[in-house]
């Protein structure tokens, strides 16, 4: 694997070469913060920079958000040593996660898409919490995600950054630009990871990570035309990723489709193309169109010991906005068309579910977003679509902003908002496969997989104030948000160690979430970010009203970032240290397991410590060490039935803390400007 990566990167080094003196560079020199939030956006939303990103090992998607403290990071099982995320107490399908305000992650993606964009790929990240905006469709309940990648016109020439760890995961990632002309810019991403030894810290006889590699590659092309109002891209991406899990005598080439020992691969190849153009009208700059488009072909082909889980789906999207204003910048309007095509061809081998489950989705929509904002304390966002979807009907889904700021430097916001979507049973619960549970599918006539559509209301509160402290700035905030359903896929993970339940919701389910948050530059170049988080999400059961399982109430985050005065020649040292705590968290029902196959009811609380230090050498090169989880605290039994992986005992999915241990790793950032 790393062979192919030096020869990709042997074969565009030409392209940094002549790239070198094309571009102009512009020094901005005082201080921004990493997470920024508005006294006068109107939505809940944080911008988390690339300056945030670059404080802990984020090399993809998925772990860009362990400083961040309105996103919860953990791993989704034992084998595959993927993270999952959650907001307002919603794993990953709840919410809308965009790139660039296209449909990214979603569909076949879900279970591993967060890990398939790299993080030096990404230029800044919105996290909106609530439901979000009318104009990105009709399926976020619990928030948004976008994320903005570097743009070609205001990358740097060349850039690579080197990662290892002492899990050994390795990776690279090179960008290479060049300036066409004075209205053409390119990019070239290319990202290339391994996971070359086997690890079993917990000599449980099974790999704590997977052996790995993936390769991605995304060219982009910029077109700009200020002065006739143009701005278009067009991006062409290819990744392919292969994992391998299991015991660790396993062997693919031997031991596939035996019960000689247990073993998974989970294989995946992607491409995407996307354009999006947009015009500006010279004489009305508060006027504007733009066309989105986009076509993904996602092709998964999985099996966990004896059961296999297949998965291709072919997706198209467009979307057409007209943005202007009614007689003044006061009022302000978004309208548009959008259309999505997905095209599921899904095999499925488990105990009780076995069979294909292919299915042709589309849906057409219109969408009217109307803002007012009167430049001093108030703003609304007040919106509305109508959608035809062939499995959904017809439906109208209705979203409120509200900014209000009483005082200077404080803001309260408000927000309602409504949300319908397809529950993918299959594709988002990959972490069953990995067990002997059966599948119970009990259907009750509904048009996807025999279940009603999952419809739910949003609604939020929050506030902050913004003061000084001995001169130096703070903020304190808090949000309140609770999520009902009126309908839901209920995946009862409660009702027997040996099978899950998927049925629609008879009863009532909501999530409510509560943030208090608090930061403080302490002293000169040394800030101080805290959040507490309490959740309170209960789901009425087939045997009754149960907290949601894998899910701590009570959270507790403290991020501590300090840098050094910037000395000659760029010279720096950055240090940051992220602290979580977890309280205990309900698990799944094994208590008709042997003793020595059970969980408790409740996991123990814990903490987790991650800490990085950087030297920045000069305003081109830097190196970066870092380690994850310095306390070595472990889940000390992950996989019940590890000794009989083909019994009626095995699973892997009831994971609550980390199964590794403590991690450290290093790495190198190099730039030409």
């Amino acid at each position: 694997m790393l062979k192919q990566i030096l020869l990709i990167l042997l074969v565009f080094s030409a392209f940094a070469s002549f790239s070198q003196d094309t571009l102009e560079t512009v020094n901005i020199k005082g201080k921004t913060k990493s997470i920024r939030k508005s006294f006068r956006v109107t939505a809940n939303t944080a911008v988390m920079t690339s300056k945030e990103l670059l404080k802990a090992a984020c090399c993809n998607l998925a772990e860009s958000f362990e400083t961040n403290p309105s996103i919860d990071v953990s791993f989704s099982d034992a084998l595959t040593g993927t993270k999952q995320i959650k907001m307002l107490g919603l794993t990953s399908p709840y919410l809308m996660i965009t790139e660039e305000n296209i449909p990214a992650v979603r569909g076949a993606s879900q279970a591993y898409g967060l890990s398939f964009t790299p993080g030096t790929w990404i230029e800044s990240i919105q996290i909106t919490k609530g439901a979000g905006s009318v104009v990105n469709g009709f399926e976020s309940i619990s928030g948004q995600i976008n994320t903005e990648l570097i743009k070609p016109v205001s990358d740097i020439p060349f850039f690579l950054n080197v990662y290892g760890s002492t899990d050994a995961r390795f990776e690279i990632n090179t960008h290479f630009n060049k300036k066409i002309s004075d209205k053409w810019s390119n990019s070239l991403f290319i990202h290339g990871n391994s996971r070359i030894a086997k690890n079993d810290v917990n000599n449980d006889g099974f790999l704590d990570n997977p052996l790995a590699k993936q390769i991605n590659v995304l060219n982009r092309w910029q077109y700009t035309n200020a002065e006739k109002g143009w701005v278009s891209f067009i991006n062409f991406r290819y990744m392919n990723d292969e994992k391998q899990t299991g015991e660790v005598a396993f062997d693919k080439n031997r031991d596939k489709g035996t019960t000689n020992f247990w073993g998974s691969e989970i294989n995946t190849e992607r491409v995407d193309i996307s354009t999006k153009i947009g015009y500006v009208f010279p004489n009305m700059p508060y006027q504007s169109i733009g066309f989105q488009n986009a076509f993904n072909s996602h092709k998964q082909t999985s099996y966990f010991g004896l059961n296999q889980y297949n998965i291709n789906q072919k997706s198209g999207f467009s979307n057409l906005i007209f943005n202007s204003i009614i007689d003044n910048t006061m009022h302000k309007f978004a309208t548009g068309l959008n259309f999505a095509y997905d095209d599921f061809n899904e095999w499925v081998v488990v105990p009780n579910a076995a069979g294909n489950y292919d299915r042709i989705d589309t849906s057409i929509g219109a969408f009217f977003e109307y803002t007012y904002d009167n430049t001093t304390n108030f703003s609304l966002v007040a919106g509305a679509r109508a959608d035809k979807h062939n499995r959904l009907g017809a439906f109208v889904t209705p979203r409120l902003h509200l900014r209000y700021n009483p005082w200077q430097k404080a803001v309260l916001r408000a927000s309602v908002g409504r949300g319908k979507r397809l529950a993918n049973i299959f594709a988002e619960n990959q972490s069953a496969f990995a067990t002997s549970r059966t599948f119970n599918l009990m259907q009750t006539g509904g048009r996807i997989y025999g279940f009603n559509p999952e419809i739910a209301w949003n609604y939020g509160l929050s506030f902050m104030q913004g003061f000084t402290v001995f001169g130096k700035t703070a903020d304190i905030g808090f949000d309140f948000f609770r999520i009902d359903f009126q309908n839901q896929v209920v995946v009862d993970w409660y009702q027997s160690p040996n099978q899950i339940d998927f049925y629609d919701l008879n009863g009532k389910s909501y999530a409510n979430s509560l943030q208090v948050e608090f930061n403080l530059e302490l002293i000169k170049h040394f800030d101080i970010r805290t959040a507490y988080k309490y959740y309170d999400i209960q789901t009425d059961y087939s045997s009754g009203k149960s907290e949601r399982p894998l899910q701590a109430q009570h959270r507790f985050f403290t991020n501590l970032a300090f840098a050094t005065h910037i000395g000659d020649k760029g010279k720096q040292w950055k240090f940051d240290f992220t602290y979580n705590w977890m309280g205990q968290q309900k698990l799944p029902n094994t208590a008709s397991n042997p003793i020595e196959e059970r969980f408790p009811e409740y996991s123990p609380s814990f903490s987790l410590l991650n800490s990085q230090i950087t030297r920045t050498f000069s305003s081109v090169f830097e190196m970066y060490v870092g380690a994850e989880n310095l306390g070595d605290y472990k889940q000390q039994k992950a996989i019940l039935g590890s000794n009989d992986p083909f019994g009626p005992n095995f699973d892997t999915s009831i994971i609550y803390a980390p199964i590794f241990g403590k991690m450290f790793y290093a790495g190198l950032r190099y730039k030409i400007k």
